[in-house]
């Protein structure tokens, strides 16, 4: 009989842009779920794997940090599943320091303080390809001995190195090593200037300077980090992002809304019951149809960001923006944050656990919701598409484009004016100096960017299923019950449910130009945001409009006038149409105070924006 063997707990623990994330992936596959801590909203990621030897290996990637000392949520997590201090959490038995071996001297540090905690430890020299490229000679055996603990060398992205690194965790269990006493503490000023010292002295023993230094990042970093070409460079290509979003989605929005339609006209022939028809077609198809329809938008967009943090490039241009930012009262690291917004605010509100200082974060939290996550893209697609003629400027630029670019435009200024207000009312601390490791330039891994675009899509349509399907049931109801009595003149839907709580709506909003309709679409709305797109295909469908985007802004076309399309934009730029990010909010700083403050002060911004449009589109002959 073959001998069962115990598993073993593994954490990984490395810098930020160590590879530790792609080292993960390499080990676990598709083996692995995401999840959040226990308490809090740092993000969980654990995967299993089997060692050579048959033993599997529970792998817990833990958040990239420079040093136990934890001076930020994200550090603080950890420190404390290190030290086996996290609630419900089993503490690691073999902790695996992922080094990037072209950068030794903060991961250094880091392991000396990793030592400290008695664990068994395995260095892994990650990005090693890299590291003998440029002809970086390291001293395996010495500075193994000189740690205490093994290394290993591993090319993460193309899984080189992985079974040595299970066989060396194997080889500590089969040694019997274990855990022993945990002599980890504060460090003191002098403690930490001597541990650096200590770490400098490590590599000038046992790292070789390399024969052919990486200049193609210098080179490359001389035009992308210059102070007025990088910024161009940099809009340039926030400038294509959204170009991109418009223009390459439309074939397979296409596809989508063709096959919604066949389903639709389906439904109609093998469905007779009139009630049960509408209920399908008009409520479910026209509702979830009229929101997964952007799921290529949204997936372009979560590429071009994918693909920029691997590439390097992101902590590049927060560097680029440190000063303007710095200007308007927020710290430079608080552009990958704002930048993760555009995609959805709640991961941009999670990530801003990266800044250290709790003032700079909370600033940074206020004004993500303002970015233009791509939530909205439903709505400025249908309102854009609607209003806005698909025609040509300058022979190239889709006048589309145009204005969904501006539309983000005024989410990032209007993000900076507000967190310039917000210091100065809250508190008028300096912005405290801008610190970030420079990572080197990396190829992205296909495979990483297709498994990063197949968990968004994912999460897209699951939202999908659990909140936009129950609430177009729910909107369906609305607006088909009660029926409209007999000798009713009006359009059925006016005397239902959803007619009298829109009319009711509607004398408030009236003065920004929403009619009834939209007065109903708002409420589902806070729900999740695209969900007033649905709600509007729902209500107009019910109204006898078609079961398509394109008939849908049709419809809106001749219901609605312009300067009532421009005022209902307006409102989306500012409105915190999206309960779930406030529920963030709550828990991150948590207190009730913070996303109440943003609530009132989104929704008077977008009243405030709305008006003025309104009443000047109105002015100018658009009404």
């Amino acid at each position: 009989m073959s001998e069962v063997l115990s598993p073993a707990r593994i954490a990984l623990v490395g810098n930020p842009n160590s590879g530790k994330t792609a080292l993960f992936n390499a080990l676990t596959g598709s083996r692995q779920k995401v999840a959040n801590y226990a308490g809090v909203t740092v993000e969980r990621k654990e995967g299993s794997v089997v060692s050579p030897a048959g033993r599997t290996f529970s792998i817990l990637d833990l958040p990239g940090t420079y040093s136990l000392r934890a001076r930020s949520p994200d550090e603080v997590v950890t420190r404390d599943a290190v030290l086996g201090r996290l609630a419900g959490e089993v503490p690691p038995e073999i902790v695996i320091c992922v080094a990037d071996a072209t950068n030794l001297r903060l991961v250094l540090r880091l392991a000396l303080e990793l030592k400290q905690v008695g664990r068994p430890m395995v260095l892994a020299l990650n990005m090693y390809d890299i590291a003998q490229r440029q002809g970086l000679r390291i001293d395996l055996e010495g500075l193994s001995r000189e740690i205490g603990a093994p290394i290993v060398t591993t090319v993460a992205t193309r899984k080189r190195g992985v079974e040595d690194l299970l066989a060396q965790v194997d080889a500590l269990i089969a040694e019997g090593r274990l855990a022993g006493e945990n002599t980890w503490r504060e460090p003191t000023a002098a403690e930490i200037r001597q541990a650096h010292a200590e770490a400098q002295r490590l590599v000038r023993a046992y790292v070789r300077p390399p024969e052919h230094p990486d200049t193609w990042t210098g080179r490359i970093d001389s035009v992308l980090l210059h102070p007025v070409g990088g910024l161009v460079i940099l809009l340039g290509l926030l400038f294509l992002m959204f170009q991109a979003v418009f223009t390459w989605a439309t074939p397979a929005m296409d596809g989508i809304e063709a096959a919604f339609g066949a389903l639709a006209a389906f439904v109609g022939d093998y469905i007779p019951n009139p009630l049960l028809h509408s209920l399908i077609s008009d409520g479910l198809i026209a509702g979830v149809g009229s929101v997964l329809v952007f799921l290529p938008q949204i997936l372009i967009l979560f590429f071009f960001i994918i693909m920029l943090e691997d590439l390097g490039y992101m902590s590049r241009a927060a560097f680029l923006m440190d000063k303007i930012m710095g200007g308007a009262g927020l710290h430079g690291r608080a552009f990958i944050p704002l930048l993760s917004s555009f995609a959805c605010a709640i991961p941009g509100i999670m990530s801003t656990r990266v800044i250290d200082n709790k003032r700079d974060r909370l600033t940074t939290i206020l004004v993500a919701p303002l970015m233009t996550c791509s939530a909205r893209i439903p709505v400025y697609t249908l309102i854009i598409g609607a209003f806005i003629p698909n025609t040509k400027v300058g022979g190239m630029f889709s006048l589309q484009g145009l204005v969904m670019f501006g539309l983000y435009a005024t989410g990032i200024l209007s993000a900076l004016a507000v967190s310039f207000v917000i210091r100065r009312i809250f508190w008028r601390s300096a912005v405290e100096p801008f610190l970030m490791e420079l990572p080197t330039y990396k190829l992205p891994e296909p495979m990483n960017v297709l498994r990063n675009l197949g968990l968004r899509a994912k999460i897209f349509i699951n939202r999908a299923g659990r909140i936009i399907l129950p609430l177009m049931i729910l909107i369906w109801v609305l607006s088909t019950f009660p029926y409209p009595p007999e000798g009713a003149t009006a359009p059925a839907i006016d005397y239902s449910f959803a007619g009298i709580i829109g009319h009711a709506i509607q004398p408030v909003l009236a003065p920004i130009g929403f009619n009834w309709q939209m007065s109903i679409a708002l409420v589902p709305g806070m729900a999740a945001r695209e969900v007033a797109v649905a709600t509007l295909g729902t209500v107009y469908a019910v109204g006898d409009a078609e079961n398509n985007v394109g008939a849908l802004a049709s419809t809106l076309a001749g219901h609605w006038s312009l300067a009532t399309g421009l005022s209902f934009l307006a409102w989306y730029v500012f409105a915190p149409q999206c309960a779930p990010t406030l529920g963030v909010v709550k828990r991150e700083t948590n207190s009730w105070i913070w996303p109440t403050v943003m609530f009132v002060y989104m929704v008077t911004l977008a009243y405030a924006a709305s008006f003025i449009v309104y009443h000047t589109a109105v002015a100018l002959g658009a009404g």
